[in-house]
């Protein structure tokens, strides 16, 4: 793999974090949960508030990388480039996208995901009107 492919890989397995995963392993057990954290290179994943396919329950699960077979996203994606452009025309010259496309930083200082926005204050409440209204128009 190159060096390019190999950190788009990474880039792209590091924007499952904090997103609902289903973890397969080779040996066909299955986890639900929130995928913590992954490490790209062995592929070890660290998941919270895991379920597995006999519906227990678990608040932390570390899968080994040499055993998992697939991770399949639970949720839905959200287009987060769309919504920057969209926060663009009200805040201009405030936004800022992470390299892998997953974080919006809007003002130094209000975070947004696919996950909801995190911040307080006025700028704050008005990114989670613009991002509620996004996802109310992703869903028609």
């Amino acid at each position: 793999m190159s060096f390019i492919t190999a950190h788009k890989f990474a880039s792209d397995v590091m924007g499952f974090q904090d997103r609902k995963v289903k973890v397969i392993t080779i040996t066909g057990r299955q986890f639900e949960g929130t995928m913590k954290s992954v490490d790209p290179d062995k592929m070890h994943v660290y998941l919270e508030d895991a379920k597995n396919e006999k519906g227990e329950s678990f608040p932390v699960v570390f899968i080994p990388g040499n055993t998992v077979e697939q991770i399949i996203i639970e949720e839905k994606n959200i287009d987060l480039r769309a919504l920057a452009d969209i926060l663009e025309k009200t805040f201009p010259r405030m936004v800022k996208v992470d390299e892998g496309g997953s974080l919006i930083i809007v003002a130094d200082r209000v975070r947004v995901t696919g996950r909801g926005v995190s911040g307080v204050g006025p700028t704050a409440e008005k990114v989670k009107k613009i991002y509620e209204d996004f996802l109310k128009s992703q869903a028609q």
